[in-house]
């Protein structure tokens, strides 16, 4: 009989001790998919940076010494995905991260981190996206939101009125960066938020659509792409894993809105973590 061995995945992000967001989010939901979760710290923050006040620990410095350590016990993981970056540096480290850590079967999952609603984060330099485009080359899924694909492609950004030939041409120009699949996340279209899923080889995109089900909240991406991640080293096809995120975004957003929670809580995704239970 062959021995069965749990996958593992290194996450490489920040840890908001309240807010609902990066690797408090990634932990515990790629562990209850049955992958065990193996955190790489970027910073520590008391709260996430959309309340008014935070404590923040920038981790860049530790960082190296942190993996070196891994390196020297023969570590492997069967995927490696990156979150919030805060600096070209740190861009860079996850560079070399990767070079290390990624076997012949590795993924590489990368959701470029850098902005919404049509701007760049605040601390996002010219330099850290030159850096951004460099790591997205490297990924086996790029999960880019609308904004982030906008700037990644250099595309004018708009809200609404995407056509479906504009958004394959941008996820076509992902992949010609490097990134073997593409999900082009949040797309509005009316009632529905649409992702476009552009996968190796494929010449056509599919589109997922999700009913929105309220207003976007902090951390809905994180619990995309670590539902994303899980499901496919679970052995789901791209498209399937990304309307399993896509429907689970939207069941923690409706939850959240039934009890009240505020926006700066993000989504109450423990109430229903049950429904990714690995079976």
């Amino acid at each position: 009989m062959e021995k069965y061995t749990q996958k593992k995945i290194a996450v490489i992000n920040d840890i908001s001790g309240y807010g609902r967001c990066s690797l408090t989010v990634a932990m515990p939901i790629i562990s209850v998919m049955g992958i065990q979760c193996c955190p790489v710290p970027t910073a520590i923050l008391s709260n996430h940076t959309e309340f008014p006040v935070y404590f923040f620990d920038d981790y860049t410095e530790k960082m190296r010494d942190y993996i070196r350590k891994w390196s020297e016990l023969g570590l492997e993981f069967d995927a490696i995905s990156s979150g919030f970056l805060g600096s070209a540096e740190q861009i860079e480290i996850v560079l070399d991260f990767v070079e290390k850590f990624r076997g012949e079967h590795t993924h590489i999952f990368v959701d470029p981190v850098m902005g919404d609603h049509g701007k760049l984060y605040a601390t996002y330099t010219e330099e850290m996206c030159e850096e951004m485009k460099q790591l997205v080359g490297y990924a086996d899924i790029v999960t880019p939101n609308v904004t982030e694909a906008c700037f990644l492609t250099g595309t004018p950004y708009k809200d609404t009125g995407w056509t479906r030939k504009e958004l394959l041409n941008m996820a076509m120009m992902l992949q010609m960066m490097g990134a073997k699949s593409v999900v082009i996340t949040g797309v509005r279209e009316g009632a529905f938020y649409t992702n476009v899923v552009l996968e190796q080889g494929m010449k056509e995109a599919s589109f997922v659509k999700v009913k929105s089900a309220g207003n976007q909240r902090p951390g809905t991406g994180d619990v995309f792409s670590s539902v994303l991640s899980a499901a496919v080293l679970n052995g789901k096809a791209l498209k399937e894993a990304t309307e399993m995120a896509a429907k689970f975004v939207r069941d923690c957003i409706k939850k959240s809105d039934e009890l009240n929670i505020p926006h700066s809580n993000g989504v109450c995704f423990e109430e229903i973590l049950g429904k990714l239970v690995k079976r």
